[in-house]
């Protein structure tokens, strides 16, 4: 828990509804130390060990909470913005037909916005970092989100027949992982989420070269949403291994990696392009070095041991292989236009991929 509080408050990507679920959760907690002291079922220096611990949680989230309560002047026009965009978001979310050229203008607004972040922080004048970074960027984060929703909103209805089982199921896996993620997100260990990880990868074993293929062997309309939704149940299974399950020390260099190659990824995909299939290179490098870390499917310690931390590693890890594809399938449907001829990019000595490279080895 404590792990997770310190993350979202370097990040400053919250806002109150994820609070909510650590406040019960340390409720309870005191609650369960109060009847074992009462009934002395452990010795009094363990009691104040996990007492200490939990007072440290508390006062994370008080602080968080802070943060959250007063919006500093000079965030104001941002989060007016922001605001604004993500009202006509969810507009734009509950209409029927095309909205294509009604969400680009919206996109473009984010990353205006988004581009005025230094270091994921968005500055006052001299250089200060204001307080209440959370509000704004956890709103900026979820205008992203829900811009993506759309746009997988509306690929949903052109799906192809003969992909529509696997829609539906994909689909069906989300919205029950969607409730665990409310109803059970401490008590859940990597045995209970098996089913549904083991689900993912079977249906993520039906693709050929990436993509979805008919009884006919043709590609059929509808890739993007499905690879939207992996990606999305992956990542619900993250969000709810980490929650329960420690990563150990050993595994915490990959856990650090994915994470930075995910946010890179995410950028990749906010952003758009121009750009070319070799621009990924350096991710799917930085995935493939990952993978190849791992012994009979599982990630080793240095002493031959299996490491706690097997499930959020590779969730992780299968969520930046599908927004590798998502990518990729959004330059085969020209979402981001490239000019340039991919024979004569290959070609060039690009420094900037080499620079990347460098950056997740």
């Amino acid at each position: 828990m404590r792990q997770i509080l310190n993350h979202m408050n370097e990040s400053a990507l919250y806002n109150e509804s994820d609070l909510a679920p650590f406040q019960k959760r340390i409720k309870e907690l005191r609650q369960i130390l109060q009847r074992d002291t009462a009934e002395g079922k452990h010795p009094q220096a363990l009691i104040k060990l996990l007492e200490r611990q939990v007072n440290k949680c508390d006062d994370t989230v008080k602080s968080l909470e802070e943060s959250l309560s007063v919006l500093s002047v000079e965030l104001i026009p941002i989060h007016e913005k922001l605001v604004t965009i993500r009202r006509k978001l969810v507009a734009l979310a509950a209409k029927q037909g095309s909205h294509k050229a009604e969400l680009k203008p919206l996109q473009e607004e984010l990353r205006k916005i988004d581009s005025q972040r230094v270091d994921g922080k968005f500055l006052g004048p001299g250089g200060i970092v204001p307080a209440s970074q959370a509000l704004c960027s956890s709103l900026l984060e979820e205008c992203f989100e829900i811009a993506q929703e759309v746009k997988a909103n509306e690929e949903s209805r052109n799906v192809a027949s003969s992909l529509k089982p696997i829609h539906d199921r994909l689909s069906d896996l989300r919205s029950e992982l969607e409730g665990l993620v409310l109803t059970h997100r401490w008590s859940l260990r990597e045995t209970d989420l098996w089913n549904y990880s083991l689900s993912l990868q079977e249906i993520d074993k039906m693709r050929v070269d990436g993509k979805f293929l008919d009884s006919e062997g043709n590609r059929p309309a509808g890739q993007y949403v499905l690879l939207y939704l992996l990606r999305r149940c992956y990542g619900l299974i993250y969000r709810l291994l980490s929650s329960s399950e420690p990563v150990s020390e050993e595994l915490m260099p990959i856990a650090n990696k994915l994470s930075t190659v995910k946010k890179c990824l995410n950028e990749v995909l906010k952003y758009g392009g121009p750009f070319n299939p070799r621009d990924l290179y350096p991710y799917q490098l930085a995935l493939h070095q990952i993978e190849s870390r791992r012994k009979d499917g599982k990630f080793m310690a240095a002493d031959g041991t299996v490491p706690e931390g097997q499930g959020i590693i590779m969730a992780h890890l299968n969520e930046c292989h599908e927004l590798i594809e998502m990518l990729k399938e959004a330059m085969d449907e020209g979402d981001f236009d490239d000019d340039d001829d991919d024979d004569e990019y290959e070609e060039e000595d690009d420094d900037e991929t080499v620079q990347e490279e460098r950056q997740f080895r």
